[in-house]
């Protein structure tokens, strides 16, 4: 295994944390064939430098205060993390309160006509709110 191909993964994982697919794209360049890169990344996994996990908390943890599941899970999976873990860390993301809380920094009155309705519904939309829970924050009624 080439050393450097080894200091170069450890100095990527040293600044944040990266999954598999990500890592072995950065390396895929700098390694001279498949097998070492594969072999080094089954090292870094079993010695616990290399975790999906910790990903999905990170990424979860940083997007959370100001994105909608259905944005935090496509960051995910272009990072290539597999759904399950995508689906647990999102199970317990309360997106309604998260929804309201990011309309309320923005606008933070109700829409009047039809016009300003649709500005307020794209720009949650853009933020990776579900149709459901713009409605719901839409309405202006605290009940779920």
């Amino acid at each position: 295994m080439k050393p450097d191909l080894r200091a170069r993964a450890l100095g990527y994982l040293a600044r944040r944390e990266y999954s598999r697919d990500e890592l072995q794209r950065k390396l895929k360049f700098h390694a001279e064939d498949g097998d070492d890169l594969d072999a080094l990344l089954d090292d870094l996994q079993r010695r616990g430098w290399l975790s999906e996990q910790r990903v999905v908390e990170q990424v979860v943890h940083a997007r959370q205060s100001k994105f909608g599941s259905r944005r935090i899970a496509y960051e995910l999976r272009e990072k290539g993390i597999a759904e399950e873990l995508i689906d647990g860390a999102l199970a317990e993301f309360d997106e309604l309160a998260t929804a309201r809380t990011v309309w309320a920094r923005k606008f933070g009155t109700l829409p009047t006509d039809a016009k300003e309705r649709a500005k307020q519904m794209r720009f949650l939309m853009s933020r990776g709110f579900g149709g459901e829970t713009i409605r719901k924050v839409l309405q202006g009624s605290e009940e779920d």
